[in-house]
């Protein structure tokens, strides 16, 4: 584990078990998601072209301004 995390989890001990609870949820979530994340690009039969396309779409629609700016975690 590195220091940065230990420094985290040290400072996550002082707040209520409530907050703990709610931060371990979004920490896990994170961890799955990165997992998944992580097991799809590195399928072979991946077609990155269609994951270029998609990113050079989002862009475009961004610049465009058919997007909106939200804080992490929200819908």
């Amino acid at each position: 584990m590195t220091k940065l995390l230990q420094k985290a989890f040290q400072e996550a001990q002082k707040l209520s078990e409530n907050l703990q609870d709610e931060i371990a949820q979004q920490l896990l979530a994170d961890i799955e998601n990165e997992l998944k994340w992580q097991e799809t690009l590195a399928n072979s039969e991946i077609n990155l072209d269609i994951l270029q396309k998609m990113a050079q779409s989002a862009l475009i629609e961004d610049q465009e301004g058919k997007t909106e700016e939200k804080g992490f975690g929200e819908e």
